[in-house]
């Protein structure tokens, strides 16, 4: 079984260099894996017609990266967005650029001084503003003046940023064509909020509150962990809320801006309002946590 497994891998990863290396584009996009890094993914399309994305978690960030930087980059670009500074990232750049590879950087995490200028020395192009999402920084600069493009970013920005002003950021799909409703994604969407709300339900009732300096909320992750730690704030009144999933894995929410310190501690990162990473070890909160506790 064992050897099974590696053999597969092994010819995943020859598959996926040879798709890099017998890519059409001059574009490779290295992305996150979420709603911000579609956003960004679809503002690039719109620039560039067709391109070569690769989705990254912020684990896979630096191995995907590395992967790309070792082969023979024929004056192409990689553009990274929606992914934040990375301590392996300095050499891994520099590798790029041996290779022949051009380096684009936008991003709105939090970085350091000292963060943006070793970047900034290393890459072609590089531009951080934390004020906006991923999708808005790529949008101003790869598509500055287009509708189409800023009413995708606004939306975005509206659900990643957590600011749920606009009503269309609930219904988020067929970005590329700037259409945000039909009849059938408004009946899709019907079902995933019955669902939404029965795991939003779950979790609640599942729920520990731990008062202190700030009032603080655990609760297991059965999936939409914005929505969810949004419930929890608004019902609880809580100021920090971490929804933790079953094999680690955790999405914090703050109302102080602390959110990006705390998942860094944790091998994540993130916004100063919203962030994830991953504890070291298998948490069942689902079956640890007493609905029936009286702090809740």
């Amino acid at each position: 079984m064992f050897g099974l497994k590696k053999k597969r891998r092994e010819e995943s990863r020859e598959k996926f260099l040879r798709a890099i290396d017998e890519r059409g584009s001059h574009i490779v996009h290295l992305s996150h894996n979420d709603l911000d890094a579609a956003g960004s993914d679809a503002v690039h399309r719109l620039r560039y017609g067709d391109i070569f994305t690769i989705w990254s978690s912020v684990g896979r960030f630096p191995g995907n990266l590395a992967t790309v930087a070792g082969r023979e980059g024929r004056g192409d670009t990689i553009s990274i967005s929606d992914l934040g500074y990375n301590s392996q990232i300095p050499g891994m750049l520099r590798t790029a650029k041996r290779n022949g590879w051009k380096i684009e950087w936008r991003d709105h995490h939090r970085w350091s001084d000292k963060e943006k200028e070793e970047i900034a020395a290393l890459a072609d192009y590089l531009r951080i503003d934390t004020s906006i999402c991923a999708t808005g920084v790529v949008a101003g600069d790869l598509m500055p003046g287009d509708k189409t493009s800023a009413e995708i970013a606004r939306v975005v920005c509206d659900y990643d940023l957590w600011k749920h002003e606009d009503p269309r950021s609930s219904v988020l799909d067929c970005l590329l064509s700037g259409k945000f409703s039909n009849k059938e994604i408004e009946k899709i969407y019907r079902g995933i909020s019955k669902e939404k709300e029965e795991d939003i339900k779950k979790s609640l009732q599942k729920s520990k509150i731990y008062e202190g300096r700030y009032r603080i909320a655990f609760a297991p992750m059965y999936g939409y962990p914005s929505e969810t730690a949004h419930a929890i704030r608004d019902i609880k009144k809580t100021d920090i809320e971490v929804i933790v999933s079953d094999n680690g894995k955790f999405s914090i929410r703050s109302a102080v801006p602390i959110s990006h310190l705390i998942a860094r501690e944790f091998g994540g990162g993130g916004h100063p309002p919203a962030a994830g990473g991953k504890f070291d070890y298998l948490v069942e909160v689902a079956e640890k946590i007493d609905p029936s506790d009286k702090k809740i």
